[in-house]
């Protein structure tokens, strides 16, 4: 799973294809979340277009690896990494939030070949992903578990069950990812309950921690390399991310936590992002 230049390059300019499409289809709607979307858009590249076993065309593939989305909200970027991987078609994602979309404002499993659950209520997720590792574990089968989580549903109680159950457990097929932005719908995570020390805390639940930029292709490519090498563990994967990554006046902001820009905002945040796809080539010439 080496990362060569050429491949790097691809993964670059898709991300930023990715962040394209999450600004338009949130225009389009008049609703949704921003931040998340485009703070996690490395991290969804990376997966569907490098990291995941798993076949577009046959989303129901009984070995494909299962990638379990708790933070619903952020729901655009996985739609337009869908989208972009095969899944559907590139026009559809105009369709979010609308009447009978497959596109939902959170992801509904029976909805959208592909998605593996029905997400929303936070803190749900990883208990979730948890049964579908041990299902793999009782069906002795290869596939592996990947679960993302925002750093804000820390503060659910329900949460740290699932990490002691999994710590306890010993569910190395199981490998989540913390989109470590510091900041939610009320404010930065360290005012409205801090989280720190994160890295102690899952040690202590018996969990591998690994600590990474989660907008550095080559760090979350090594750290989940890394998680598969730990047999006896589940791995959490710290990424530090950026909310609003790629658009200036959005990133580190909480109050783009959860809505969408308006048509001029849009038109500015598309321009960062294109001179930022025009830089990609350059760079890599």
């Amino acid at each position: 799973m080496e990362l060569h230049e050429e491949k790097l390059k691809f993964l670059e300019e898709t991300a930023v294809k990715i962040r394209e499409a999450v600004i338009e289809m949130l225009v389009e709607a008049g609703s949704g979340h921003s931040a998340g979307p485009l703070g996690m858009a490395d991290v969804f590249t990376a997966f569907y277009f490098h990291i995941l076993n798993h076949d577009p065309k046959r989303p129901d593939w009984p070995e494909r690896d299962r990638l379990i989305l708790s933070n619903g909200h952020i729901c655009p970027v996985r739609y337009a990494a869908m989208a972009y991987a095969g899944y559907f078609p590139i026009a559809e994602l105009k369709t979010l939030r609308k009447i009978n979309s497959r596109l939902q404002g959170h992801p509904h499993r029976t909805s959208l070949p592909g998605v593996e659950t029905t997400s929303g209520p936070l803190g749900s997720g990883l208990s979730q992903a948890i049964g579908v590792a041990l299902a793999a574990k009782l069906d002795k089968a290869k596939y592996r578990v990947y679960c993302f989580v925002s750093d804000g549903e820390h503060d659910e109680g329900n949460f740290w069950e699932a990490v002691m159950f999994a710590g306890k457990n010993k569910i190395s097929n199981l490998t989540m990812l913390v989109d470590r932005n510091n900041i939610q719908i009320d404010g930065f995570t360290e005012n409205v309950m801090p989280l720190e020390p994160l890295r102690e805390k899952y040690r202590s639940f018996g969990w591998n921690v690994l600590e990474i930029d989660g907008h550095s292709f080559e760090a979350i490519v090594d750290a989940v390399n890394e998680a598969k090498a730990i047999y006896e563990k589940p791995t959490v994967i710290v990424a530090h991310t950026i909310p609003g990554k790629g658009v200036s006046f959005m990133e580190r902001d909480y109050l783009w936590h959860g809505k969408p820009p308006t048509k001029e905002e849009a038109a500015v945040a598309l321009k960062e992002l294109r001179t930022l796809q025009g830089k990609i080539e350059s760079e890599h010439q």
